[in-house]
């Protein structure tokens, strides 16, 4: 995996933007201005994703390449390490894992505009 890829990939999701919250060095991508996923231009070499708490821990011990999330909530973000024990094919899949749990926290309202994009 490497940034442009990790980047290109966020980007087809559904409504996805690319934002800069925490300054020039940190990509957030989000989903109707909630944060799905995020990178660091100083060290694209890894990512934070969301992630079900209990898939986390499982992630976590099953891959060396699944750390509990760096600067984020430990319970429900991983920080995931590019080109370990980790196939591409899997990153992508929890791309999408943590598109689709914050896309099904949307207020109704919100779900509703997202769908119609």
């Amino acid at each position: 995996m490497n940034i442009e890829l990790f980047r290109e990939y966020c980007l087809k999701k559904k409504a996805a933007e690319e934002t800069f919250p925490f300054g020039e060095e940190t990509i957030v991508f989000k989903v109707m201005g909630k944060m799905f996923a995020l990178i660091g231009l100083d060290d694209p070499d890894n990512c934070n994703l969301k992630c079900n708490p209990d898939k986390a821990v499982e992630l976590r011990s099953e891959f060396e390449a699944v750390k509990p999330g760096y600067h984020m909530n430990k319970q429900h973000w991983n920080t995931v390490h590019f080109n370990k024990d980790l196939p591409d094919k899997e990153i992508l899949k929890l791309i999408d894992h943590s598109y689709e749990l914050v896309a099904a926290s949307l207020t109704k309202k919100i779900k509703e505009e997202l769908n119609r994009n």
